[in-house]
């Protein structure tokens, strides 16, 4: 996980494998929080070839392996968290997490969605209140073209980089900025660097819990349901 040990779905995680293990004694789960095994393009590939059996990443990432789920990372597609908290858990939520555990390319199995609450911008210059102030402003994006081009659309310039490496490029100015939700602003102490944070909320982009394929399809049918119970759980 990139987040810290009492980062919110971290916990949620660790709390879902406490359950797995009480209710199978066969299973655990053992978190690397705080970037471990690197950035989330690096987790997320560890998963596919089955060195990670899970991981909780953020759908940004996740709309290069199956476009459809970038329709989570199109900026003001809800209109609140609530919004986005009913979207995923209704039948939509559920046909995208379909579409990406049958898609062959993914070797991933979505087993849900993770609430994390609407993305914002700060920056180290000045409060952001209308679209003037974006410009010129070098913003963090995640490594996905449709963040890139919001940021840039927005009036930013927008630049790909890894949750990894933005600390260091706060503190460096690198870039003037970034965008992400309050936890993340608070838990990495982004707030010494980049000290105007201004409520945009353009983006509401969900977490997901994805499997490991390879492991997947060696689990007994019964475990495998176990599992998608436990994380729907884990969801609400």
């Amino acid at each position: 996980d990139v987040h810290a040990l009492g980062y919110p779905t971290v916990e949620a995680v660790e709390r879902m494998g406490k359950k797995l293990e009480a209710q199978t004694g066969r299973y655990s789960v053992q978190m690397y929080p705080a970037m471990q095994l690197g950035g989330e393009k690096e987790m997320i590939e560890q998963t596919q070839v089955g060195a990670v059996q899970i991981a909780r990443v953020s759908i940004g990432p996740m709309g290069g392996i199956v476009d459809d789920l970038n329709v989570f990372n199109m900026p003001f597609v809800f209109r609140d968290v609530a919004h986005a908290q009913k979207v995923c858990d209704g039948e939509i939520g559920q046909e995208l997490l379909d579409k990406l555990s049958a898609a062959p390319a993914s070797r991933l199995i979505g087993l849900c969605w993770m609430d994390s609450g609407a993305r914002s911008f700060y920056n180290s210059k000045k409060p952001i209140r209308t679209l003037e102030d974006l410009k010129g402003l070098k913003i963090r994006m995640m490594g996905n073209p449709i963040f890139v081009d919001t940021a840039n659309a927005l009036g930013a310039n927008g630049i790909a980089m890894g949750f990894d490496q933005l600390t260091a490029a706060l503190q460096t100015g690198v870039v003037d900025g970034a965008e992400n939700n309050p936890p993340s602003y608070e838990t990495q102490k982004h707030y010494q660097f980049a000290k105007y944070y201004s409520i945009s909320e353009h983006l509401i982009i969900p977490e997901i819990l994805v499997f490991s394929k390879v492991t997947w399809d060696k689990m007994p049918k019964d475990d495998q349901a176990l599992l998608k119970k436990l994380a729907k759980e884990a969801q609400a």
